[in-house]
């Protein structure tokens, strides 16, 4: 393909919705490790229902009735093993000894199968499915950050990942195994008595059936608060970020309103909707289980009069139907736990599937990236682009940036000037033409490796809470102290950094709140420095600044002519006269292009800005 002929952006696939099968699939690679683990508990449960059994069998032996064929057909085998006659007091010591050695035996066992393997299983995923959350917000498209703040995407990822890890143990640790407890449960009793085993069945699948309803119904509801909650804290999110601009409107009554009336209307969702439709939940199970639990014992005692079945069976059939109708309250308070957590498991799934931006391979292993070494010529050849495809903000942009060159982007607001640097940066793929570096298309390198040769200043430098030596060298890891320091000169940022308690040790803050507008900016200049860029750019870094951090950045630009390509936007035309190449930009397109003098004696857009600008009646 042409690189040089009109490009469609590529057609993302819709989406696929998330679905139960992804929180089984979160688990799936170890499956092998929950699979033994949840048969292991499963038939320790089924186990215990011999316990119950057994002691109906002491008491048909205590009583002398007869004890059911199977067991005696065990107890012969070992009387002729051991030489021993069967006699009632030699049952009654095998029976108990079977009891004994099932409950002894599995004390030491079952720990290890149950707890340690269900909260490994849990531990495990949460390690792999962290990761793969911090990989998909470093490659998600830049807009998507545009449209989610910090605390919506944290919140969701934070809940998603904790919600799995706590499910995990008690859907495998208990509601799995319970749920074998029950089915073993209706083969012990219909072995002994049909009707009362059907009786058992047909009560359960009602009261799952009823379960299952209400439960998909709340869970409905429990989504659609989940996105109401998440958009409540992401607004306390942009609260705590912007504290002072609330504070310096005196906006803090109107802001506590706002969220208490959204804290209210999720009051009465989750109490009066969701957590008493819960509640109602829960008072017909009981009824149904209370209505159930005296059918099986007048139909047992009624088999019992009769002569169906014996006193011990009786004691058995009772024992464990009990046991069963226990397990119902516990299995319906896991599902509704799991069903009040399942909307942000789903949520977070649904971020997972979100489409990957364009420079997703920027995670490749740092041994397989290319480094590459540039000139510094750039060129835009018929570009255009735009976010909405019936809304350009480039229109057929052709420019080329000789190396060294230092070439400024001005123009009002809105004309495309960081959209072309984004474009650059590979931020987006371009909708048509084509952008060359050393004739190259930059498409066709590396993104990782391309994006190490170039280096950025914002006009709002972001700045990690740490050390201002980790800071520095947070692109380029292996900076000696001298090309640190050097950087530091070239930034005008070694005098205020030796005016600092710590010096370089210095912690500044969470968002650099300890280092004022300028020291921040100066500070991100000496970072892109360190890099050691073929080409760097100023997007309008002396925009918000005072006149004195303004002179001090001016000088460090100034110092960097001639030493690497230099791109700079700037809506204070004072910074760029000195630049070798003024571009100036009006409605995505490049009006006038051309040095200071020139683009004053032109009379055109740069130079009515200028006069503007001197005149204080203008500011970009």
């Amino acid at each position: 393909m042409n690189p040089a002929q009109p490009q469609q952006p590529p057609i993302q696939a819709p989406e696929r919705k998330a679905h139960f099968l992804d929180l089984i699939y979160y688990f799936r690679n170890y499956r092998h490790i929950a699979l033994f683990s949840i048969l292991g508990l499963s038939l320790f449960e089924i186990l215990d229902l011999f316990v119950p059994y057994a002691i109906g069998q002491l008491l048909n032996l205590l009583s002398k009735q007869p004890i059911d064929a199977g067991l005696q057909t065990v107890i012969a085998s070992i009387a002729q093993t051991v030489r021993q006659p069967v006699t009632p007091t030699f049952s009654l010591m095998i029976v108990a000894g079977a009891i004994g050695l099932l409950s002894i035996g599995r004390a030491p066992i079952q720990p290890w199968i149950g707890a340690w393997f269900q909260w490994d299983v849990a531990f495990r995923a949460r390690r792999e499915h962290g990761q793969k959350a911090l990989e998909q917000i470093l490659t998600l498209p830049l807009e998507y950050y545009d449209e989610n703040n910090a605390g919506r995407i944290a919140s969701r990822v934070a809940k998603g990942l904790s919600n799995h890890t706590w499910s995990y143990p008690e859907i495998t640790g208990s509601l799995l195994p319970k749920f074998f407890r029950v089915v073993g449960i209706f083969g012990v009793i219909g072995m002994i008595d049909g009707w009362v085993a059907l009786l058992l069945f047909a009560s359960f699948l009602g009261i799952l059936l009823n379960s299952l309803l209400g439960l998909k119904a709340l869970a409905v509801r429990e989504e659609k608060l989940d996105r109401y909650i998440e958009n409540t804290e992401s607004r306390t999110s942009e609260i705590i970020t912007n504290i002072k601009t609330v504070k310096a409107f005196a906006t803090e009554a109107s802001e506590l309103k706002r969220q208490t009336n959204r804290y209210d209307r999720e009051f009465k969702v989750l109490d009066y909707r969701i957590h008493k439709g819960y509640v109602t939940l829960g008072m017909y199970e009981r009824t149904i289980v209370q209505t159930c639990t005296f059918l099986v014992l007048v139909l047992t005692l009624w088999a019992t009069v009769e002569g169906r079945i014996s006193l011990g069976h009786f004691i058995t059939v009772l024992t464990v139907s009990s046991m069963a109708y226990a397990e119902v309250e516990p299995i319906c308070n896991l599902a509704e736990v799991v069903a009040r957590r399942y909307a942000s498991m789903i949520r977070f799934h649904e971020f997972m599937r979100l489409a990957k931006g364009t420079d997703s391979a920027v995670l490749t292993h740092a041994e397989q990236i290319p480094t590459y070494s540039f000139s510094g010529k750039v060129e835009f050849d018929q570009l255009s682009f735009g976010y909405d495809a019936d809304r350009p903000v480039l229109k057929q942009i052709n420019l080329t940036i000789e190396p060294y060159q230092t070439v400024a982007l001005v123009g009002r607001s809105g004309s495309g000037k960081s959209t072309l640097v984004k474009l650059l940066f590979r931020y987006f793929e371009t909708t048509t033409g084509t952008i060359r570096i050393d004739g190259q298309d930059i498409r066709r390198l590396d993104v990782t490796g391309y994006r190490r040769r170039l280096a950025i200043v914002h006009q709002e430098v972001d700045v990690f809470n740490g050390t201002l030596w980790d800071n520095l060298r947070y692109g380029n890891p292996d900076a000696t102290d001298d090309e640190i320091f050097q950087a530091c000169r070239i930034a005008q940022a070694e005098d205020f950094i030796k005016t600092l308690p710590q010096g370089f040790a210095t912690v500044v803050g969470e968002r650099g709140v300890r280092l004022s507008g300028g020291q921040r900016q100066r500070l991100g200049i000496a970072r892109a420095l360190v890099m050691k860029p073929d080409v760097l750019v100023f997007d309008e870094a002396t925009s918000s600044l005072d006149y004195e951090s303004e002179r001090a950045i001016q000088v460090a630009m100034r110092s960097l002519f001639g030493t690497c390509t230099l791109i700079i936007i700037a809506h204070r035309l004072s910074t760029v006269r000195e630049a070798d190449q003024i571009v100036v930009l009006d409605q995505g397109e490049i009006l006038e292009v051309g040095n200071h003098e020139t683009l004053i004696g032109q009379g055109g857009l740069y130079a009515r800005l200028n006069a503007l600008q001197e005149t204080g009646d203008f500011v970009g």
